[in-house]
């Protein structure tokens, strides 16, 4: 080891003091020339050289515990040698505070900022920006869904009550309840699906890198699965229809049908009447005209009464199918590609919960057409009944004589 690298190995086993003192014994252990030597052998400058010999003399010694350098001593913080710093980094980092832009969000990187309040005569490294926003209490942040766009309808909580007012006559009479939904249309196709999942080190899942999807081999249609749900509240239980066509209101019936069929009709032989709660919009809209009529043809062919709630606008989220069902379905297929139909089956029919949530899950290959007209003759044969309290969300559908 050359004297250089002893020096150098020394430097990073010391604190301030004891370095200085360090260099200052070997300087008196030389004798005349003694700064000189070590000065170029350490690299040191013969000041610190000098005040360690000072420091040796005068029996200035270092405590362990105490501190290494006098109060005030040190680099001084950029955000002292410069005052406004703070406020320019603010206002790079976060636009908001800044009443001439029109553009009030930024995720800018620490290099972004550093660039930007440079051009105000700053000289800042990414780092110290990085140091001076959090001591500021800045973090990246996701956006936070909060805010239920037209919930504010004055009626909310008053159909809310009336739902579980609707549901306890249900159960009271051991009826069949049921929370109905469309998850959301997922591509088929070896194609990134969000999550994460445990694998060995080396291990990884390859997916394509565009997400363009399957494409089927005689319509040479983006092959698509349309997860249409069906939880029944009373017994816990799951059942989901995956459509391969359009989410059309005769698709979202055609599912409560097959329900009926495979599992309803069984768990609830003596049932006459049947509850739904779903969303305002959508194939199952309160609006949707061919709702109501494929709901007629429904109830003609079971004989059932079917009543229907729906959740006041803009709380589609309070669903239960969304928390107790559709929620566990992601989370099980998090990461896994649905590279076919198959996949999609077995991994809805796999989704379990600790509270004993059992779903099953089947295909549906029809297809089903889009933008149907229903007449208002036709809607006027319709055998329903409005309830009292908003009729168009709150209304039966009974078989026709």
């Amino acid at each position: 080891m050359t004297a250089s690298q002893h020096f150098d190995f020394m430097k990073q086993e010391l604190n301030e003091i004891q370095w200085r003192h360090y260099l200052g014994l070997e300087a008196l252990r030389i004798g005349h020339g003694g700064i000189n030597q070590i000065m170029q052998q350490s690299g040191a400058d013969w000041k610190t050289i000098k005040r360690g010999i000072e420091e040796i003399r005068s029996g200035a010694g270092y405590h362990p515990g105490g501190r290494i350098r006098k109060r005030g001593a040190g680099r001084k913080k950029a955000t002292v040698k410069m005052p406004d710093l703070i406020g320019t980094i603010e206002l790079a980092a976060n636009t908001k505070t800044d009443k001439r832009t029109i553009v009030k969000w930024t995720s800018h990187s620490m290099e972004h900022i550093a660039q930007a309040i440079q051009r105000y005569g700053f000289s800042i490294s990414p780092m110290s920006v990085y140091r001076i926003l959090k001591e500021l209490g800045y973090a990246l942040k996701a956006n936070k869904k909060n805010i239920e766009g037209g919930s504010n309808h004055p009626d909310r909580d008053k159909q809310f009550q009336y739902i579980n007012m609707q549901g306890l006559k249900m159960q009271l009479q051991g009826f069949p309840i049921l929370s109905i939904d469309a998850k959301k249309t997922e591509k088929i196709g070896n194609l990134k699906n969000n999550g994460r999942e445990w694998l060995r080190q080396g291990e990884e899942t390859q997916v394509n890198v565009y997400d363009f999807g399957e494409k089927d081999k005689q319509t040479k249609k983006i092959k698509k699965a349309i997860p249409y749900g069906i939880y029944d509240i009373l017994k816990n239980q799951g059942f989901v229809n995956v459509g391969i066509d359009h989410n059309t209101a005769e698709f979202a019936v055609a599912s409560i049908t097959t329900w009926w069929d495979t599992t309803g009709r069984k768990e609830y032989a003596k049932a006459t009447e049947i509850l739904l709660f779903a969303d305002c919009g959508s194939s199952n809209g309160y609006t949707n005209k061919l709702w109501k009529y494929a709901l007629q043809q429904f109830a003609n062919t079971t004989g059932l009464t079917v009543h229907v709630c729906h959740y006041p606008p803009g709380t589609s989220k309070w669903n239960d199918i969304e928390h107790a069902m559709f929620s566990f379905i992601t989370i099980n297929w998090r990461a896994r590609p649905l590279t076919a139909y198959e996949v999609v089956l077995e991994l809805i029919r796999h989704t379990t919960t600790k509270t004993g949530l059992k779903i099953d899950a089947v295909l549906d290959e029809n297809t089903y057409e889009t933008g149907k007209n229903i007449n208002d003759e036709q809607m006027r044969q319709l055998n329903i009944q409005r309830d009292d309290f908003h009729s168009e969300w709150n209304y039966s559908i009974r078989p026709q004589r």
